[in-house]
């Protein structure tokens, strides 16, 4: 090979190599956790179990957000573990109602975490306080990602839990994820639904759809104008004649029972702009295409109960079950132990992750 010809092979050989590595760096880039802070201390809204062991943990979503967990393993616990992911309600953090659910399913001997969506809590992302139908499923699947991963776990035998609208997101990520074998939905919401068509589907009808969408992108205009986002109000303390189930939120996320700082419900609002995602996205289209087994478990007494009864119908197969809890309201299923019916969700996980 002449000196000519050396020369430009191996320049070409530097840019290969240049570009290969630049790839390689792209593919890390994608994997790259954002920085967190992740409080130290124990600031839940329930006491800490002894028989589990904790610890703080973080994963990415395909959207390259980081999200922050709580990891409970049983103690004394022995090879791989049947695990469980857990997020929930709509506008909660890992140290309410989640975590109590990861941690007495740890106490029974699942492994599990208590997730932040993202732009919320302790998780990453920007701008905060946003809910997304595709991201917010994406999580679930993210959870899945990393228990999938971890040594302890055994990859054949994850469940997710959903509460209130992460209820619907746990449907929705059933249906695109193969590797969930069992979802509980306690108390669901289909935040899609309730968006594009009121309560009790009060607004179904395309005029006020077109005038909602008219007032989320004013604010949008407003927003980008400004360089900061408007948020909604939520659960201020309720007037006498208000419905009963506005004051049971209230009771919840604004009082010493399930008051937490980070919790989008107990301070500040929603993104006002993130419930027009909903409204064109309907996260329970595919429901009836679940295979792997659902239990669905709603109060008698909760104003949402419909949401679960007409998912029910929606999905297919032997392996579903709808389960109606006497006299309960929708948020006794947030953090009354008493209500909560984790002998029937344990007995269930242990049917189905095996």
């Amino acid at each position: 090979m002449n000196r000519k010809l050396t020369v430009l092979f191996v320049i070409g050989a530097m840019i290969i190599t240049e570009t290969a590595g630049k790839r390689i760096n792209d593919l890390n880039d994608g994997i790259n956790m954002e920085n967190l802070t992740l409080t130290a201390e124990w600031d839940k809204t329930f006491p800490k179990s002894d028989k589990v062991i904790h610890n703080k943990v973080t994963f990415t979503n395909r959207y390259g957000i980081t999200l922050a967990a709580d990891m409970y393993v049983p103690k004394n616990a022995a090879g791989k573990l049947p695990a469980i992911a857990v997020s929930g309600p709509f506008g909660a953090v890992k140290e309410q109602s989640s975590g109590l659910y990861a941690q007495t399913l740890a106490d029974r001997g699942f492994l599990t975490i208590a997730f932040d969506p993202s732009y919320t809590g302790e998780s990453g992302g920007q701008p905060r306080s946003v809910a997304s139908p595709d991201i917010n499923t994406e999580d679930f699947s993210a959870a899945v990602d990393y228990l999938a991963t971890h040594p302890d776990v055994d990859a054949e035998c994850i469940g997710i839990v959903g509460i209130c609208g992460w209820g619907g997101f746990a449907i929705n990520a059933a249906a695109n994820d193969t590797r969930i074998k069992a979802t509980v939905a306690s108390t669901m919401y289909d935040i899609s639904r309730c968006t594009s068509n009121g309560y009790f589907d009060t607004a179904d009808n395309d005029e006020a759809r077109y005038k909602m969408r008219q007032e989320f992108n004013a604010h949008r205009t407003e927003d980008y104008r400004n360089g900061t986002y408007s948020r909604t109000i939520m659960n201020p303390e309720p007037a006498k004649d208000a419905p009963q189930f506005m004051k049971d939120y209230y009771d919840y996320y604004k009082t010493r029972r399930g008051y937490h700082p980070r919790s989008i419900n107990s301070g500040l609002g929603w993104n006002k702009t993130s419930s027009l995602a909903f409204v064109n996205a309907p996260i329970l289209a595919y429901a009836d295409e679940v295979r792997s087994a659902v239990l669905l478990i709603h109060g008698e007494k909760a104003h949402s109960r419909y949401f679960s009864e007409d998912t029910f119908k929606k999905l297919k197969g032997d392996n579903k079950e709808l389960m109606i809890i006497p006299n309960a309201n929708h948020t006794d299923l947030y953090d009354n132990l008493a209500v909560i019916p984790f002998d029937i969700i344990v007995d269930f996980f242990k049917k189905n992750l095996k």
